[in-house]
């Protein structure tokens, strides 16, 4: 398995619940646990350096968001997400999502819309510095802060859940093809043509972006490698 460095935690037991969930969501995104693995609580919890009780609480916390499934008396199997739940996800998310950055771009403030450029920005230099971590969380943050912006709370929930289940495995071999780079800078170009208010160009470049991100996912399967023996992790916080 990959490195994540390990630096400062917080150890109360919440928070330390909540950190491990978020890096066992980004080691599944970039394909560190693999899809149809089962990991085991205890042997997480060692690569982690941290006692089993908040791994396995974690753990439970993906299961509920159908990230992987309890597998008795072994852990817990990484689910693995088929074509067809991949094109189902992105006709959700397209019919949401495109006609959402239409309503924001005619609604939102030039102020609340600059104020999402250094996240865009931060999208494409992490894509540049192949900093995979750094790149998806400001992915998220990006797609999810601009459509809190219609203020419509359950929506970005039920966005937020469809970018979770439709996660990129094998990001790494993209990565380095350089593939995510012009992704990346899709997001600054959408910025672009809603801070200049133009809406039927924005909803066109998100379909466009969403389409961008559903071939990547195929290339993805497509590149899939076993799995390697072994693995490595270690906390890190953002």
């Amino acid at each position: 398995m990959g490195h994540l460095t390990q630096r400062n935690l917080n150890t109360t037991r919440e928070r330390l619940r909540d950190q491990v969930a978020h890096h066992l969501r980004a080691a599944l995104i970039s394909g560190e646990l693999r899809p149809g693995e089962v990991y085991s609580a205890p042997g997480l919890a060692e690569d982690f350096g941290i006692s089993a009780t908040p791994v396995r609480e974690a753990m439970l916390d993906l299961a509920r968001e159908g990230l992987v499934e309890p597998v008795r008396n072994k852990g817990f199997r990484v689910t693995e997400v088929n074509e067809r739940d991949l094109d189902q996800y992105t006709e959700i998310r397209t019919l949401i999502e495109v006609p959402m950055i239409g309503r924001i771009t005619r609604s939102a403030s030039r102020e609340e819309l600059e104020a999402l450029r250094p996240v865009a920005e931060e999208i494409v230099r992490a894509a540049r510095d192949h900093d995979l971590i750094g790149y998806l969380d400001a992915d998220r943050q990006f797609h999810l802060s601009l459509l809190a912006l219609a203020g419509n709370d359950r929506l970005v929930e039920t966005v937020g859940d469809l970018r979770k289940r439709s996660r990129l495995y094998g990001l790494t071999a993209l990565d380095e093809r350089d593939q995510l780079l012009p992704s990346a800078e899709e997001h600054i170009e959408l910025l672009d043509l809603m801070v200049a208010g133009n809406a039927k160009a924005a909803e066109k470049c998100m379909a466009r972006h969403l389409s961008h991100v559903r071939s990547l996912w195929a290339e993805s399967a497509q590149e899939r490698t076993p799995a390697r023996h072994g693995r490595n992790v270690r906390l890190s916080s953002h």
